[in-house]
């Protein structure tokens, strides 16, 4: 069965064990930074950074919360990027996980084009245009362990398991929530396999927390694109000869 995670940001405590979890396990060099006035360290994803704990000071009801969203790779259960890549070499589907795992041979294709398929804003490119991202450790979890950033977690923020068992563990999570927080909700919970649960409006969050139409739709105009780009370079060699 395909697996999913599960992220509870009502119990994040920003900690950030998962981002230094995730840089240890993929051996990930750390990056140079400046002092921007918030804990939020590395500012951004990057080729070398898969995750980044987003932190928002945000006025509500009158009272200023800490609001934390663990971004990382969503892996789309209908993951825009591997149809915009078209390239089973460069971007494929883990069969067993469900993961959505770049290669090295993404360097090779239109790494603008894959980037701005993400609803997500995720992919990170090299110099030299080769693209990464959150693999789902699969690696690890193909030998039966969970992802590093999950066996982290001190607060039980970060889950993982069988798709169904943590939309049902979702589900559970959501009900008991709302009994405070009426507009809590999972975002995306349909469409992809990294489940968020937010309390308050997602984009308070982050701008790129949930998919918005106009990506959606950009996704299926990029996707489109390259599904004709065949039809449209034999019309133009026929102009040509």
């Amino acid at each position: 069965m395909s697996k999913a995670f599960f992220i509870d940001t009502t119990v994040c405590s920003a900690c950030r064990g998962c981002q230094v979890a995730c840089k240890q396990w993929h051996n990930l060099p750390a990056e140079m930074t400046t002092n921007r006035g918030t804990n939020e360290n590395p500012p951004d994803l990057s080729f070398n950074t898969y995750k980044v704990v987003r932190m928002r000071e945000e006025v509500i009801n009158k009272k200023l919360n800490w609001l934390f969203f663990p971004e990382q790779c969503r892996h789309c259960i209908s993951p825009p990027c591997l149809d915009t890549a078209g390239d089973p070499r460069a971007v494929y589907k883990d069969e067993v996980t469900g993961a959505v795992i770049y290669t090295a041979e993404t360097r090779f294709l239109n790494a603008e084009d894959i980037i701005a398929s993400c609803p997500y804003n995720i992919p990170r490119k090299s110099a030299d245009g080769t693209l990464a991202k959150c693999d789902m450790c699969n690696d690890r979890v193909h030998n039966g362990l969970i992802p590093s950033c999950v066996q982290t977690c001190p607060t039980g923020a970060m889950n993982f398991g069988d798709e169904k068992e943590m939309k049902a563990l979702a589900a559970k999570r959501l009900a008991e929530v709302k009994a405070k927080y009426p507009d809590a909700k999972l975002l995306d919970a349909e469409d992809v396999r990294v489940i968020y649960l937010t309390v308050y409006d997602p984009k308070l969050y982050f701008k790129h927390a949930v998919a918005s139409s106009s990506d959606v739709n950009l996704t299926r105009h990029l996707a489109l694109k390259k599904m004709f780009r065949p039809l449209t370079d034999i019309a133009s060699r026929v102009l040509q000869a």
